[in-house]
């Protein structure tokens, strides 16, 4: 069974890879290291081989009908049908027993320390392949109903940024601003991805800024892989560079001490999902609780905070305090 539910596991790489405008037309050799690093987390060639890679392509040919052909001009291999895709042909029992097998293993594991960050991923998978014996029971979706986050562009990135940050190597790429929608030539050297609420974001040194930068992968454009390699150390520990932020926003300031009163009610939910790690009750009166936290300023803290209206109230510091008073006054103009 491992080893059907392995080669379930390449026709799907090899699927994504076959679709991947980025980088059209994988070699043989691609396909076989996308799929040992997937799998293995090495493209040595001593987990799978070529001729593995061969019978699996001719295994989706036959089984599921994979438009599968060579280019000889491009020297890869493409989908004949570029609407084409594995995720449209509806899962067999082996494909279904590969999931449980799978989402069982994750379970055993999601509270050691390398899962931990994603427990909560792993146990909604657990949750779906559990809730039903049929995985292709379309009624289970008038039942019961899972959170689906809107997808964004720019996972396709993930990949190659992951192999630039572990080589130490520059990447190029275009990336467009929200105000303008015009895209400018960017050099920088990867040195952490986060996803923020569903979205992915690069932290890097901007060569040409000469600092540190945060760039939204949906808004990066012909990301270019270099084998140039930055020579001069970057000083860069992600657990302080975020410590004091909310959100994807940090500063080179120093954090402010932030404390704020919210109605009982309002304050049994903030207690329950924290702005901050650092959040705390200071006093609990007889209709409003007060809290303090140590944070940076920023939009995402703003924005949290004026998502519970009138029911949070900000005492310090003073500067935040006219932040979300000019916001308001813009609220009340906006609606009169």
């Amino acid at each position: 069974m491992p080893h059907i539910k392995n080669a379930l596991l390449r026709f799907r790489i090899i699927d994504r890879a076959l679709r991947n405008s980025y980088s059209p037309y994988p070699t043989k050799a691609k396909l076989r290291e996308a799929c040992e690093e997937a799998l293995f987390g090495s493209m040595d060639g001593a987990n799978i081989c070529d001729s593995t890679i061969e019978k699996d392509m001719f295994a989706m040919k036959m089984e599921h009908d994979a438009p599968i052909k060579y280019s000889k001009r491009h020297n890869g291999y493409y989908y004949s049908d570029p609407d084409f895709s594995l995720d449209e042909i509806p899962l067999n029992e082996s494909d279904i027993e590969a999931i449980r097998f799978a989402a069982n293993t994750l379970s055993q594991f999601k509270d050691v320390g390398m899962f931990k960050q994603f427990g909560f991923a792993i146990d909604k998978i657990v949750d779906r392949v559990n809730i039903s014996n049929d995985i292709n029971d379309k009624s289970i979706e008038r039942f019961v109903e899972f959170e689906t986050p809107v997808s964004s562009r720019g996972s396709e990135f993930l990949n190659p940024i992951l192999n630039s940050i572990k080589a130490g190597k520059v990447v190029y790429f275009d990336y467009e601003s929200f105000q303008t929608q015009k895209r400018k030539a960017r050099k920088v050297l990867p040195l952490l991805l986060k996803e923020y609420r569903n979205r992915w974001y690069l932290l890097c040194y901007d060569i040409v800024k000469e600092g540190i930068i945060t760039y939204a992968l949906d808004r990066i454009f012909d990301l270019q892989e270099s084998e140039e390699i930055f020579q001069s150390p970057i000083s860069f520990n992600p657990d302080q560079f975020f410590e004091h932020a909310i959100g994807i926003t940090a500063s080179n300031g120093k954090p402010e001490t932030v404390v704020f009163k919210a109605d009982n009610i309002a304050a049994k939910y903030i207690e329950s999902q924290p702005f901050h790690a650092s959040q705390r009750i200071v006093k609990e009166g007889k209709n409003k609780t007060t809290f303090e936290m140590t944070v940076f300023i920023s939009e995402e803290l703003i924005r949290s905070i004026l998502s519970y209206g009138g029911e949070v109230v900000v005492a310090e510091p003073e500067l935040l305090r006219t932040h979300i008073i000019d916001r308001i006054k813009l609220m009340v103009e906006n609606y009169q």
